[in-house]
């Protein structure tokens, strides 16, 4: 499955709302992600930004931003606890982005942290 490229400004973008955060880069799905604790909490993708967040916050981002949707790669198999927010309700406002950041970055810390995966041996 080909998925769109990220575009470099929504990669600047996030970079600059997820610097103040303790986070370590990753790719996932190709694109980048932050995790913190070996958790994942933002993540760019396509046209979308990427938060993990609690049940409740999820529910509650879904219920105020009709834009908003389950995080759903593969389609047909969403990721349970991400919400995805197209660029477009970003950069309008429409969202208050840094306060759901902060959200998400809250719930992954809260996460047990996840232990790194040892590299697989070449045979």
């Amino acid at each position: 499955m080909a998925w769109k490229k990220v575009d470099q400004a929504l990669i600047d973008f996030l970079a600059e709302a997820v610097a103040p955060y303790p986070a370590t880069l990753r790719k996932m799905f190709g694109c980048p992600a932050y995790f913190t604790g070996g958790n994942m909490f933002a993540a760019a993708h396509e046209d979308n930004l990427v938060l993990r967040l609690s049940p409740q916050h999820k529910e509650q981002l879904l219920a105020e931003c009709d834009e908003a949707a389950p995080f759903d790669p593969l389609k047909g198999r969403p990721m349970r606890e991400y919400v995805a927010l197209p660029e477009s309700v970003v950069s309008s406002g429409q969202v208050d982005f840094a306060a759901w950041l902060e959200r998400s970055h809250t719930f992954a810390a809260s996460l047990p942290p996840k232990e790194p995966k040892q590299a697989k041996r070449k045979k």
